[in-house]
């Protein structure tokens, strides 16, 4: 059973192609013009095991947000996709995330019910020169939306006592638990005999 999907999604800020296997092994061929948000979606590549290709071009020259948008939809859109019907998979999982100071966990419900909630601290503007932090929790909104799915992102520590919040380890510790969520959600139960985890009988 192939768990592919190709979306592609143009406007008249953005252009995006997304590619995703969700049964490969972390390859990543990213492209927004964010560097940091390329960054960032090389985790979901590699610490999901996926494989996935992002191409965007976006209207950067007012800023980053329609980009980062319209790339985390086309990814959650090709996320659903590729799932299918569900059957066989885990539906629900879980990580913990230590990066150096900051302690993450993503919790995630293949339900086919979007509801995001999403918790951090105050952090600084920006990451870099283009990716504005404000933007993280939109992020994980829109996919969350796309994909259809339950996620739950909780900043649980970020600073050393008496310290301020590195934005960049706080961030990406999000997108490392949350692909490793991901990733366990969306695995193959071999005890599930390729039934739907659900007692409705669909998500």
């Amino acid at each position: 059973m192939s768990r592919t999907a190709r979306i592609e999604r143009v406007t008249k800020e953005t252009k995006v192609l997304v590619e995703i296997d969700l049964d490969g092994t972390g390859k990543a061929d990213i492209e927004t013009g964010v560097g940091f948000y390329d960054h960032m979606l090389n985790q979901i590549a590699r610490h999901g095991g996926f494989d996935l290709t992002v191409h965007t071009v976006g209207d950067l020259e007012i800023d980053a947000h329609h980009t980062m948008e319209d790339t985390a939809l086309a990814l959650g859109a090709a996320f659903d996709q590729a799932l299918g019907d569900k059957a066989g998979i885990r539906r629900y999982g879980s990580a913990t995330v230590p990066m150096d100071e900051v302690l993450v966990r993503a919790a995630v419900d293949l339900s086919g019910r979007p509801y995001v909630l999403h918790d951090e601290p105050v952090l600084a503007p920006y990451i870099g020169p283009v990716y504005p932090t404000s933007m993280t929790r939109h992020i994980w909104e829109s996919f969350g939306q796309a994909a259809r799915i339950t996620l739950h992102v909780d900043v649980l520590r970020a600073a050393r006592p008496g310290g301020h919040p590195d934005a960049h380890h706080v961030v990406e510790a999000q997108f490392k638990a949350v692909s490793r969520a991901l990733r366990e959600a969306s695995a193959i139960d071999p005890r599930s005999a390729g039934a739907i985890p659900s007692t409705k009988g669909a998500l």
